[in-house]
């Protein structure tokens, strides 16, 4: 398992092009005004730089015995790991299962619709920041032949726990136990 910051967060330097949409972003907020197309291109800038270094993490990682190259990797993201998971998992072939979700970007469509590997996805049913029609038009776009939708009631933060022993099954199912190939 590995897991990276994005640029600006924990020790990573701040971006200037992200500070700047970000303060754009709070200026619509506090105003009370639609955030346009600022969140986007924040998603857009941020993407630029973490789906590489996703890449050379994935490279490095497969470097380690422990790993290696032969072994399937899957992606876990929800939310902002969700946005960004979409674009990863559409980018890099070396992914073969992705749990992605409560995000609902109309702009993904087009990147959700290449991929094709298995993915559960996740829908907080009364998601204050991700209208349900939008996550259910991203799901919609999934070029997966083998997807799976999970809807809960609750808000954005309000995922129940019994979806981690989902997501476990899930990997499991698509990438194999430690120590196993996966048989399907």
């Amino acid at each position: 398992m590995a897991a990276i910051d994005a640029p600006g967060t924990g020790d990573r330097p701040e971006h200037p092009e992200i500070r700047r949409l970000v303060a754009l972003i709070k200026e619509r907020e506090a105003a009370g005004e639609p955030l346009g197309p600022a969140w986007p291109a924040l998603n857009e800038t941020v993407a630029s730089q973490l789906i590489p270094d996703w890449q050379t993490t994935l490279d490095a990682l497969r470097q380690l015995d422990c790993v290696g190259t032969g072994r399937p990797v899957g992606y876990y993201g929800l939310s902002q790991g969700g946005e960004m998971g979409i674009r990863l998992v559409a980018a890099e072939p070396r992914i073969t299962a992705a749990v992605l979700g409560l995000v609902g970007s109309d702009w993904l469509l087009d990147i959700a619709a290449r991929i094709t590997v298995p993915v559960e996805f996740l829908l907080q049913w009364d998601d204050q920041g991700n209208p349900r029609d939008s996550v259910m038009n991203l799901y919609d776009a999934l070029g997966s032949a083998e997807k799976t939708l999970h809807a809960n009631p609750g808000g954005h933060f309000g995922v129940p726990s019994f979806e981690i022993d989902s997501s476990i099954r899930f990997f499991a199912r698509h990438l194999g136990s430690l120590g196993t190939a996966s048989t399907s």
